[in-house]
């Protein structure tokens, strides 16, 4: 069984930076993309970015400019670099890893890191 490790998260002050990175316990054949989505109480998570095995990436309109995804596929780990945080970005995070299987996708997801803003 997969897991996805995250670190990374904490309170940090309106202006700050935090880095989020996510590791598999394992090795993860066939990687579709792997992203970091958020979550607040309530609501329905949502992409923040994603990175596709070509390299392609794409980001929520609210963070572009801002943060940053990249990935090192040799270790199946993903990171995101959060400059400038604001306070509407408090949420809870969670990293995301897509394998192609067959049939279909297989989604892994991590345990989710905390990230706080305070004004």
């Amino acid at each position: 069984q997969v897991q996805l490790v995250e670190s990374g998260g904490g309170l940090v002050q309106a202006g700050g930076s935090l880095r989020l990175s996510c590791a598999a316990s394992r090795s993860i054949s066939s990687i579709n993309a792997m992203g970091w989505y958020r979550q607040a109480p309530g609501k329905q998570r949502e992409l923040v970015a994603r990175i596709t095995s070509a390299g392609r990436t794409n980001y929520a309109d609210s963070v572009k400019g801002r943060f940053t995804i990249s990935r090192d596929s040799a270790k199946n780990t993903v990171y995101l670099q959060m400059n400038s945080l604001k306070p509407e970005d408090t949420d809870v995070y969670y990293c995301n890893i897509e394998s192609r299987t067959n049939p279909g996708i297989q989604y892994y997801w991590g345990q989710g890191s905390q990230v706080t803003v305070s004004s």
